[in-house]
Protein backbone atom coordinates (compact mmCIF):
# COMPACT_ATOMS: atom_id res chain seq x y z
CA UNK A 1 0.00 0.00 0.00
CA UNK A 2 1.72 3.13 -0.80
CA UNK A 3 -1.00 6.17 0.07
CA UNK A 4 -0.60 6.85 3.57
CA UNK A 5 -3.89 7.96 5.55
CA UNK A 6 -4.13 9.97 8.20
CA UNK A 7 -5.17 8.16 12.09
CA UNK A 8 -7.37 11.63 13.21
CA UNK A 9 -11.06 11.69 12.41
CA UNK A 10 -13.81 13.60 12.38
CA UNK A 11 -16.27 13.30 15.16
CA UNK A 12 -19.06 11.03 13.70
CA UNK A 13 -22.12 11.94 15.66
CA UNK A 14 -23.72 9.26 17.78
CA UNK A 15 -23.90 6.07 17.14
CA UNK A 16 -27.95 4.19 17.27
CA UNK A 17 -28.76 2.23 19.63
CA UNK A 18 -27.92 -1.40 19.01
CA UNK A 19 -30.67 -4.03 17.82
CA UNK A 20 -30.14 -7.14 20.67
CA UNK A 21 -32.82 -9.21 18.96
CA UNK A 22 -30.31 -10.09 16.32
CA UNK A 23 -27.67 -11.25 19.01
CA UNK A 24 -27.76 -14.62 20.41
CA UNK A 25 -28.33 -14.79 24.40
CA UNK A 26 -25.30 -14.81 26.19
CA UNK A 27 -25.93 -17.97 27.74
CA UNK A 28 -26.29 -20.58 25.53
CA UNK A 29 -25.43 -24.09 27.13
CA UNK A 30 -25.30 -25.91 23.78
CA UNK A 31 -22.29 -23.99 22.75
CA UNK A 32 -20.06 -25.15 26.26
CA UNK A 33 -17.93 -22.29 26.62
CA UNK A 34 -20.94 -19.48 27.07
CA UNK A 35 -21.48 -21.91 30.35
CA UNK A 36 -17.95 -20.08 32.06
CA UNK A 37 -18.37 -16.70 30.12
CA UNK A 38 -21.62 -15.58 29.78
CA UNK A 39 -22.37 -12.59 32.66
CA UNK A 40 -24.38 -13.49 35.41
CA UNK A 41 -25.57 -10.25 35.67
CA UNK A 42 -27.85 -7.81 33.54
CA UNK A 43 -26.06 -5.57 31.22
CA UNK A 44 -26.01 -2.11 31.89
CA UNK A 45 -26.15 0.21 28.52
CA UNK A 46 -23.94 3.61 28.45
CA UNK A 47 -24.28 6.55 25.72
CA UNK A 48 -21.50 7.19 23.48
CA UNK A 49 -18.66 9.02 24.83
CA UNK A 50 -16.68 11.62 22.92
CA UNK A 51 -13.25 9.36 22.43
CA UNK A 52 -15.73 6.97 21.31
CA UNK A 53 -17.17 8.93 18.66
CA UNK A 54 -13.97 10.79 17.23
CA UNK A 55 -10.83 8.91 18.85
CA UNK A 56 -8.64 7.26 15.95
CA UNK A 57 -9.31 3.56 16.01
CA UNK A 58 -6.15 2.06 14.57
CA UNK A 59 -3.17 2.57 12.67
CA UNK A 60 -3.81 3.13 9.10
CA UNK A 61 -0.17 3.36 8.26
CA UNK A 62 0.65 -0.14 9.76
CA UNK A 63 -0.53 -2.31 6.37
CA UNK A 64 1.82 -3.89 4.31
CA UNK A 65 1.58 -4.53 0.56
CA UNK A 66 0.40 -8.31 0.83
CA UNK A 67 -1.81 -8.02 3.70
CA UNK A 68 -4.52 -8.82 1.52
CA UNK A 69 -3.24 -11.59 0.06
CA UNK A 70 -3.50 -14.92 1.93
CA UNK A 71 -2.29 -16.76 -1.11
CA UNK A 72 1.37 -15.15 -0.55
CA UNK A 73 1.69 -12.86 2.61
CA UNK A 74 3.22 -16.00 4.14
CA UNK A 75 4.72 -18.29 1.37
CA UNK A 76 8.56 -18.79 0.49
CA UNK A 77 9.32 -16.74 -2.94
CA UNK A 78 7.92 -18.39 -5.55
CA UNK A 79 5.74 -20.30 -3.45
CA UNK A 80 1.88 -20.45 -3.09
CA UNK A 81 -0.28 -21.96 -0.35
CA UNK A 82 -2.69 -25.00 -0.88
CA UNK A 83 -6.10 -25.07 -1.41
CA UNK A 84 -9.09 -23.68 -3.25
CA UNK A 85 -8.00 -20.32 -4.06
CA UNK A 86 -10.96 -17.82 -3.53
CA UNK A 87 -11.78 -13.91 -3.47
CA UNK A 88 -14.07 -12.78 -0.88
CA UNK A 89 -15.57 -9.28 -1.45
CA UNK A 90 -18.28 -6.81 -1.02
CA UNK A 91 -18.89 -3.36 0.72
CA UNK A 92 -18.89 -1.95 4.20
CA UNK A 93 -21.96 -0.09 5.12
CA UNK A 94 -23.30 1.64 8.35
CA UNK A 95 -27.46 1.21 9.14
CA UNK A 96 -28.45 3.87 7.01
CA UNK A 97 -26.46 1.89 4.20
CA UNK A 98 -24.01 4.16 3.28
CA UNK A 99 -20.18 3.22 2.82
CA UNK A 100 -17.95 3.14 5.46
CA UNK A 101 -14.79 4.53 3.92
CA UNK A 102 -11.25 3.45 5.50
CA UNK A 103 -12.38 0.92 7.87
CA UNK A 104 -9.62 -1.75 8.77
CA UNK A 105 -11.01 -5.07 7.63
CA UNK A 106 -8.85 -7.81 9.31
CA UNK A 107 -9.14 -11.57 9.04
CA UNK A 108 -8.11 -14.64 10.04
CA UNK A 109 -8.67 -18.33 9.69
CA UNK A 110 -7.82 -22.06 9.36
CA UNK A 111 -5.66 -23.60 6.67
CA UNK A 112 -7.20 -25.72 3.30
CA UNK A 113 -7.04 -28.77 5.69
CA UNK A 114 -8.82 -27.10 8.64
CA UNK A 115 -5.63 -26.11 10.70
CA UNK A 116 -4.89 -23.16 12.26
CA UNK A 117 -1.45 -21.81 13.14
CA UNK A 118 -1.89 -21.95 16.68
CA UNK A 119 0.32 -23.73 19.56
CA UNK A 120 -2.58 -24.79 20.82
CA UNK A 121 -4.19 -26.66 18.01
CA UNK A 122 -5.41 -29.74 18.87
CA UNK A 123 -6.74 -31.41 15.52
CA UNK A 124 -4.28 -33.43 13.99
CA UNK A 125 -4.76 -32.01 9.92
CA UNK A 126 -1.03 -30.60 8.26
CA UNK A 127 0.53 -27.15 8.49
CA UNK A 128 0.75 -25.48 5.24
CA UNK A 129 4.30 -23.96 5.39
CA UNK A 130 3.18 -21.22 3.00
CA UNK A 131 -0.05 -20.17 4.90
CA UNK A 132 -0.06 -18.07 7.45
CA UNK A 133 -4.14 -17.46 8.10
CA UNK A 134 -3.97 -13.77 8.53
CA UNK A 135 -4.30 -10.62 6.60
CA UNK A 136 -5.82 -7.23 6.84
CA UNK A 137 -7.38 -4.46 4.40
CA UNK A 138 -8.59 -0.58 4.15
CA UNK A 139 -12.08 -0.32 2.35
CA UNK A 140 -12.22 2.56 -0.22
CA UNK A 141 -14.28 5.60 -0.61
CA UNK A 142 -17.00 3.46 -1.39
CA UNK A 143 -16.47 1.11 1.81
CA UNK A 144 -15.19 -1.71 -1.11
CA UNK A 145 -12.91 -4.44 0.24
CA UNK A 146 -11.58 -7.33 -1.22
CA UNK A 147 -8.84 -10.48 -0.35
CA UNK A 148 -7.52 -13.33 -1.83
CA UNK A 149 -7.17 -16.39 0.08
CA UNK A 150 -7.55 -20.38 0.19
CA UNK A 151 -10.63 -21.82 1.38
CA UNK A 152 -11.07 -23.17 4.98
CA UNK A 153 -11.61 -26.48 5.75
CA UNK A 154 -13.73 -27.55 8.31
CA UNK A 155 -12.58 -28.75 11.47
CA UNK A 156 -13.68 -30.65 14.41
CA UNK A 157 -13.91 -29.07 17.99
CA UNK A 158 -14.33 -30.16 21.73
CA UNK A 159 -17.71 -29.33 22.23
CA UNK A 160 -20.14 -32.35 21.92
CA UNK A 161 -19.28 -35.86 21.36
CA UNK A 162 -18.83 -35.11 17.58
CA UNK A 163 -19.07 -31.55 16.79
CA UNK A 164 -17.65 -29.55 13.23
CA UNK A 165 -17.05 -25.95 12.76
CA UNK A 166 -18.56 -25.01 9.06
CA UNK A 167 -15.55 -23.54 7.20
CA UNK A 168 -15.37 -20.49 7.88
CA UNK A 169 -13.24 -16.98 8.58
CA UNK A 170 -13.63 -14.61 11.37
CA UNK A 171 -13.77 -10.83 10.19
CA UNK A 172 -12.63 -7.79 12.66
CA UNK A 173 -13.68 -4.29 11.93
CA UNK A 174 -12.72 -0.78 13.09
CA UNK A 175 -14.88 1.07 11.24
CA UNK A 176 -14.95 5.54 12.02
CA UNK A 177 -14.94 4.72 15.62
CA UNK A 178 -14.42 2.21 18.66
CA UNK A 179 -17.99 1.69 18.90
CA UNK A 180 -18.36 0.91 15.32
CA UNK A 181 -16.07 -2.05 16.07
CA UNK A 182 -17.80 -5.50 14.65
CA UNK A 183 -16.07 -9.15 15.25
CA UNK A 184 -17.98 -11.75 13.48
CA UNK A 185 -17.34 -14.81 11.36
CA UNK A 186 -18.27 -15.70 7.48
CA UNK A 187 -19.53 -18.95 5.98
CA UNK A 188 -20.31 -20.47 2.80
CA UNK A 189 -23.03 -20.59 0.61
CA UNK A 190 -24.05 -24.64 0.59
CA UNK A 191 -22.43 -25.55 3.52
CA UNK A 192 -24.19 -29.09 4.68
CA UNK A 193 -22.56 -27.95 8.46
CA UNK A 194 -23.94 -24.99 8.58
CA UNK A 195 -27.00 -25.97 10.31
CA UNK A 196 -25.73 -28.57 12.67
CA UNK A 197 -23.02 -25.79 14.17
CA UNK A 198 -23.92 -25.47 17.69
CA UNK A 199 -22.12 -21.64 17.52
CA UNK A 200 -24.42 -20.91 14.76
CA UNK A 201 -27.44 -21.95 16.53
CA UNK A 202 -26.96 -19.38 19.12
CA UNK A 203 -28.21 -16.87 16.38
CA UNK A 204 -31.71 -16.74 17.30
CA UNK A 205 -32.83 -15.19 13.96
CA UNK A 206 -32.36 -17.50 10.75
CA UNK A 207 -32.41 -14.02 8.65
CA UNK A 208 -29.21 -13.31 10.66
CA UNK A 209 -27.67 -16.57 9.90
CA UNK A 210 -28.14 -16.10 6.54
CA UNK A 211 -26.57 -12.68 6.72
CA UNK A 212 -23.31 -14.41 8.25
CA UNK A 213 -22.98 -16.84 4.52
CA UNK A 214 -21.23 -15.38 1.56
CA UNK A 215 -22.54 -16.23 -1.78
CA UNK A 216 -20.61 -17.89 -4.62
CA UNK A 217 -19.99 -14.88 -7.14
CA UNK A 218 -19.41 -16.25 -10.40
CA UNK A 219 -19.81 -13.06 -12.04
CA UNK A 220 -16.71 -11.77 -10.49
CA UNK A 221 -14.78 -15.44 -10.56
CA UNK A 222 -11.58 -15.30 -12.68
CA UNK A 223 -11.63 -18.49 -15.19
CA UNK A 224 -8.81 -20.84 -14.05
CA UNK A 225 -7.64 -19.50 -11.08
CA UNK A 226 -10.20 -17.89 -8.30
CA UNK A 227 -13.70 -18.53 -7.51
CA UNK A 228 -15.66 -15.54 -5.88
CA UNK A 229 -17.58 -15.08 -2.81
CA UNK A 230 -19.66 -11.92 -1.94
CA UNK A 231 -19.77 -11.01 1.71
CA UNK A 232 -21.43 -7.43 2.70
CA UNK A 233 -20.96 -6.69 6.24
CA UNK A 234 -23.05 -3.63 7.59
CA UNK A 235 -21.58 -1.99 10.98
CA UNK A 236 -23.75 0.38 13.44
CA UNK A 237 -25.26 3.63 11.86
CA UNK A 238 -25.37 7.07 12.70
CA UNK A 239 -27.80 9.79 13.66
CA UNK A 240 -27.51 11.51 10.12
CA UNK A 241 -27.77 15.46 10.67
CA UNK A 242 -27.69 17.97 7.46
CA UNK A 243 -25.23 20.01 7.14
CA UNK A 244 -25.66 23.09 4.43
CA UNK A 245 -22.48 21.64 2.71
CA UNK A 246 -22.90 17.88 2.69
CA UNK A 247 -26.33 17.47 1.41
CA UNK A 248 -26.26 14.20 1.51
CA UNK A 249 -26.05 14.21 5.50
CA UNK A 250 -23.09 12.42 7.68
Amino acid sequence: MTERLSNSRAEAAAFMERDFSQHPPAFTPGYKSSTLRAPKQALISFSSTLSEKTGPAFGHNMLGELDNDLIVNYAKPGEEAIGQRIVVHGHVLDQNAKPVPNALVEFWQANAGGRYRHKREGYRAPLDPNFGGFGRTLTDEDGYYWFRTIKPGPYPWPNGINDWRPAHIHFSLFGSGFAQRLISQMYFEGDPLIPLCPIVNTVPDKAAIERLVARLDMNNTIPMDLRAYRFDIVLRGRRSTFFENRPEGN
